[in-house]
């Protein structure tokens, strides 16, 4: 179906962040837009408040008439949706077209010029900072993001005048398999999803294929050292980032008084006097790649500088809720061994000789079966650790996989704890520490405002 062919736009899963930046897009261009959820969020609300039908019971009847004709009717899925849900069944018996959400993403890079960030982790971050780069700036953009951008309260943005779609590529179910991307920054391929991949080989595989899939005379920007042997279509330029190397890299690097700058050293041209506007030193290399990016899509030297400094970050990416002398309180997003430990080494860096305490939540059955050695050895980083049950999003739990796996090959002798999410009031309570950090994707987020309002005081 094309744009001007859809009337309405139905959503099965349409709570989802990325669900939901596409059910914006649909509502900008005038579309009836409806959906589906399990529950209902701050999100769905929002949605509700802007014109969406949302409903939360998986009921045929409640689907509106609006969004029963196959003829003017898109469905959207996401790969999350069991396939036996009856709405889905009721679409599919009844002739309509019905797509991933992956599938409209994938139109839109062949429809605009395609910026995408894929990655293990950091791709939320860095296609947040590439958007609000493109933005704030002449060349403008639109995007469809995996987090809650603090600049602009939202996971999308529109643009009626850019030719530029910046999207964060996700690799889980395959689904950046249906973008054609004009450039992309790969930022990790440390394995992950096993459930859906079953081998760290079929997972890189998965990775070079993508690769493939980015436009001649495009653009791949890998970061340095990443086991990925690229397979890119002839005319493609292949350019490599870190901190420290690459075409990309940073020089000069100041981190002190809460600030971190330093220069982009970058084949597009040098930028001297680089500001974070979150000034944790994980957002350096985003930042590059983020800058890279921008470089390609014409963004100019004197607004690059100006974005970097604005920008404010991602909700529960190195989210600050404390940031006091004397105790600093934040939360961060970060479910996968690597990313863990690249955020405890962020804080410790930033906070030089400070007390660090964690509590870590443990995100999937599969993923704690699959890297439980490889989290106990991210988390002994830290001064003192707590872990609590694992939270299961879409699984069942497994035989013999519990916290306890992590717990007993953490450091010996450092202070740890397991225990259950609502023992965290109190454990927080008890202090001994300087600096706290909470880790997962799960809903350990929910205890963000009491832990606030206990290390201020408040209660």
């Amino acid at each position: 179906m094309e744009l001007k062919d859809i009337k309405a736009v139905y959503f099965v899963g349409i709570g989802g962040i990325g669900m939901s930046a596409l059910a914006r897009y649909f509502m900008q261009h005038g579309k009836v837009v409806a959906g589906y959820d399990r529950t209902p969020s701050e999100l769905t609300e929002k949605l509700r408040k802007e014109g969406a039908l949302v409903h939360y019971e998986e009921d045929v009847d409640a689907i509106p008439e609006s969004c029963k004709c196959p003829q003017s009717c898109l469905v959207v899925y996401t790969p999350a949706i069991p396939a036996e849900h009856k709405e889905l069944v009721y679409f599919r018996q009844n002739g309509f077209e019905i797509e991933k959400r992956a599938q409209i993403l994938g139109t839109l890079t062949r429809t605009h010029k395609g910026l995408c960030v894929a990655g293990t982790h950091g791709k939320t971050t860095t296609s947040s900072m590439a958007a609000h780069l493109l933005h704030q700036s002449p060349v403008d953009c639109n995007a469809f993001l995996g987090g809650i951008t603090k600049n602009y309260g939202t996971n999308y943005i529109l643009s009626k005048r850019s030719d530029y779609v910046v999207i964060e590529a996700d690799e889980f179910d395959r689904s950046f398999h249906w973008l054609s991307p004009f450039a992309s920054v790969i930022t990790a391929t440390d394995a992950d999803h096993l459930d859906i991949y079953g081998t760290e080989e079929a997972y890189l595989e998965s990775f070079r294929k993508y690769t493939g899939l980015i436009v001649p005379d495009g653009y791949l920007i890998l970061h340095t050292g990443l086991k990925l042997k690229p397979d890119t279509q002839e005319g493609v330029t292949t350019y490599t980032y870190s901190r420290e190397e690459g075409d990309f890299h940073a020089q000069d690097v100041r981190i002190g008084d809460g600030e971190i700058s330093f220069t982009l050293v970058s084949p597009l041209g040098n930028i001297e006097g680089i500001r974070l506007g979150v000034p944790v030193s994980v957002n350096i290399e985003n930042g590059i790649a983020a800058m890279a990016l921008a470089q390609i899509a014409g963004v100019e030297a004197k607004d690059i500088r100006r974005g970097m400094a604005s920008f404010r970050g991602v909700d529960r990416r190195f989210d600050f809720h404390v940031h006091r002398s004397d105790m600093a309180y934040l939360s961060d997003y970060a479910h996968h061994p690597a990313e863990i430990r690249q955020s405890i080494l962020s804080v410790k860096e930033l906070y030089a000789g400070r007390r660090i305490k964690g509590i870590f939540q443990p995100h999937l059955y599969t993923r704690t079966r699959d890297f439980y050695k490889d989290f106990a050895a991210a988390l002994s980083l830290l001064d003192d650790v707590v872990i609590t049950d694992i939270y299961p999003a879409r699984e069942q739990p497994i035989e013999g996989v519990t916290s306890e796996l992590i717990y007993d090959l953490l450091r010996p002798g450092m202070k740890k704890r397991l225990c259950h999410k609502e023992e965290i009031p109190e454990i927080i309570r008890q202090g001994g520490f300087d600096v706290l950090i909470t880790l997962g994707a799960g809903d350990i987020e929910n205890y963000a405002p009491i832990i606030t309002r206990i290390l201020n005081g408040e209660e």
